[in-house]
């Protein structure tokens, strides 16, 4: 199973960044994916998660209404548009997927891909 983000980069804070992962090597729908973030010196935490089908989502509190997460059954990809970005959404972003549902819970997702680094400063 490989899961590889991609889109990371350095954007002033209030601009905009779409990341994506693509994912091979599992059966896409069969799985719900999730986005979580990384800090420096501080815990991996998360961010948004979709469903199988991409009907339902869950967002973390400091990012709802700024971030979308959406999945594309057919391509094999999931996908998180941020924007109104601040600097405080500077951290290593990794997507995840399990097989249990839409939960917030890293220690439940199966699989990772390997980050992609978002830096939001000016």
């Amino acid at each position: 199973v490989q899961l590889q983000a991609s889109g990371g980069g350095l954007v002033q804070p209030g601009g905009s960044l779409r990341l994506s992962c693509a994912a091979s090597g599992l059966t896409f729908s069969s799985y719900c994916l999730g986005w979580f973030r990384q800090a420096p010196g501080k815990e991996r935490d998360f961010v948004a998660v979709v469903n199988w089908s991409g009907g339902s989502t869950v967002y973390a509190d400091s990012v709802k209404g700024r971030f979308t997460i959406s999945r594309d059954n057919a391509k094999n990809t999931v996908s998180l548009q941020m924007n109104s970005l601040k600097p405080e959404d500077t951290a290593v972003y990794y997507c995840a997927a399990t097989s249990l549902g839409n939960y917030r819970n890293k220690g439940l997702y199966d699989y990772w891909g390997q980050g992609t680094l978002v830096t939001v400063s000016s």
